[in-house]
């Protein structure tokens, strides 16, 4: 299991009845959770929650808010900044539980870079941004490929805001799969590839698709995007029948055979105030030996 247990400006306080208390700064907000299966362990804490997502009849849901709140601010880990604000579809812009695997591509990075290179990453359905910054910060040079330009934007005011170089991250509104074809044949390699894929996606033209009909596609082509010596690739996973298992057969696959190295994989977590985790998620991980 791997626990993201390093936030000072984030946690989870309490988990139950289907949702989460979480504290975001200097703000309570609470929101759903289907995994949460089990009853709440401290009530008496839910009562103040300054934002509350209710779940529609129908699908989807809205904000109540108990206080004004800012239309964003900013939470801080290590070295890294980030704006958050509670959106329509329940996110805030952030998933903490990644501070795991930011912490352990930092590692890896920091190691490459010591030893005279800085690698090539390329961070796929890169959201915000939270990847890119974490390897940029390390010395990497990261190419941040997202479908949708509202969430590049966000990443490059994340990636001001943290007062990184500008030269570290180049910034692409693109399909994944398209652009990881466009690289191979353009015969351009990367050390490292960060893979965060939603289980629902929408191309940059609208297509729709599903990610267990896509996934092992996309990790075959990454596969190929990989330098004759890569570092590492991460592939995260919130679907349900992706298991830490199915990850690992697929960078057995696509990764290490091509490769060698090594490839382990395991639940994300986060842990909880009241006691116990919260599972947020598998990460499969191959590395170098």
């Amino acid at each position: 299991m791997y626990i993201a247990d390093a936030w000072q400006d984030f946690a989870v306080l309490d988990t139950g009845g289907g949702e989460k208390l979480e504290r975001w700064g200097p703000f309570t907000l609470r929101r759903p959770d289907p995994q949460v299966i089990w009853p709440k362990q401290a009530p008496e804490r839910w009562q103040g929650a300054d934002a509350w997502y209710h779940r529609g009849a129908k699908g989807g849901g809205e904000w109540a808010f108990s206080r004004e709140l800012p239309e964003r601010w900013t939470l801080a880990y290590r070295g890294l900044r980030f704006h958050v604000r509670p959106t329509g579809f329940k996110h805030t812009g952030l998933f903490p539980e990644q501070a795991a695997n930011w912490d352990w591509m930092d590692r890896l990075i920091r190691a490459t870079v010591a030893r005279g290179k800085a690698p090539r990453v390329l961070n796929l359905f890169a959201y915000t941004g939270g990847a890119t910054l974490a390897c940029a910060a390390a010395g990497a040079s990261v190419c941040h490929v997202d479908a949708a330009g509202g969430m590049v934007r966000w990443a490059r005011e994340n990636h001001a805001l943290s007062g990184l170089p500008g030269d570290s991250a180049r910034w692409i509104v693109d399909d994944a799969l398209k652009f990881v074809q466009r690289e191979i044949r353009r015969a351009s390699r990367y050390d490292a590839i960060v893979m965060d894929p939603p289980s629902y996606g929408r191309g940059p033209g609208g297509e729709v698709w599903k990610l267990e009909d896509t996934v092992y596609e996309l990790a075959d082509a990454c596969g190929r995007a990989l330098s004759d010596a890569p570092l590492f690739f991460l592939l995260n996973s919130y679907t349900t029948g992706l298991q830490p298992a199915v990850l690992t057969n697929l960078l057995r696959i696509a990764v290490a055979a091509r490769h060698g190295g090594v490839v382990e994989a395991g639940e994300l977590a986060l842990p909880v105030e009241a006691g116990g985790t919260l599972p947020c998620g598998a990460s499969g991980r191959w590395r170098r030996e």
